[in-house]
Formats: C-alpha cells, sequence, structure tokens
C-alpha cells in the first residue's frame, strides 16, 4: 500500500507534534513534510529551492494564521494554480471568524475545521481527518 503524503503548513510547534503524533497513533501509513510559513508552503509545493526534491502531497492541512504570507493567501495561490489545484486543502486552524470561512471555501477549501484547545480533543479531530480523508475518500494520485 502506498504511504499518503501530507504536508502540514503549521508554524505552532506544539501543534505540529500533536498532529503528527496523533497521525502515527492511526492505521494509515503516511509521511508527513512540514513547513512553518506560507512561503516555505509555496515553495514546497512548487517545488522551487529548497524543496526541488519535494514529493507532492496527497493532501495539505493548512493553518489560516502563518509568518510570512497567511494561510489564505496559500490556499489562493493553491487553487489558481493549475498544477496544485486538485490537491485537496483542509483548513486547519483557530480562527472562528465568519469572514475566513466564507473566504476559505470561496478560494475553494475542501473543508474547514477549528482546532479545539483541549488536548484530547485536538488529537480526536486529527484522527477524525485522518479517518475520513485517508480511508473514506479517493485522493487524486500520481505526479501531474
Amino acid at each position: 500500500m502506498k504511504s499518503v503524503e501530507i504536508l502540514l503548513v503549521e508554524d505552532n510547534a506544539g501543534d505540529v507534534l500533536l498532529t503528527c503524533e496523533a497521525f502515527q497513533e492511526g492505521m494509515i501509513a503516511n509521511h508527513i513534510s512540514v513547513v512553518e510559513d506560507g512561503e516555505q508552503a509555496m515553495l514546497y509545493l512548487l517545488r522551487q529551492a529548497p524543496f526541488t526534491n519535494a514529493v507532492r502531497p496527497d493532501i495539505v492541512l493548512l493553518d489560516l494564521n502563518l509568518p510570512k504570507k497567511d494561510g489564505r493567501q496559500v490556499l489562493q495561490e493553491m487553487k489558481s494554480e493549475v498544477s496544485l489545484r486538485c490537491i485537496p486543502v483542509v483548513i486547519l486552524t483557530t480562527s472562528e471568524a465568519e469572514a475566513d470561512v466564507f473566504k476559505a471555501y470561496d478560494n475553494h477549501a475542501n473543508c474547514y475545521i477549528r482546532k479545539p484547545v483541549d488536548l484530547q480533543k485536538f488529537i480526536d479531530v486529527v484522527q477524525k481527518i485522518e479517518n475520513f480523508w485517508l480511508t473514506i475518500v479517493k485522493l487524486p494520485g500520481g505526479n501531474l
């Protein structure tokens, strides 16, 4: 079985650790690459230096509140780029702002999930993301 490639775009080291641990507890073979800001995310996705050998992700977990280039801009750029458009994007953020929810869906996010503050609830949410997106949903494959 092919490993699922996940790109986690997250600047909070604690959330990165929790997300990776929650995915490790799951039953799906996966590989998680992590970038800490929106500029790195776009370089990774476009396979530009220093990410020229990056593997195309099957899914992107994207925080909105990022340094350098925020997740809103990353989402808009991803969905404007033909080669990246079909990669599913799961918004995983602390923002509850209705404007953020609307703008994310308007820019073709595949879903919008608010990060729970409670540790166990956060782990549960990540495991539900894994269960849905990595076991139930058919993800587009291949390097387009």
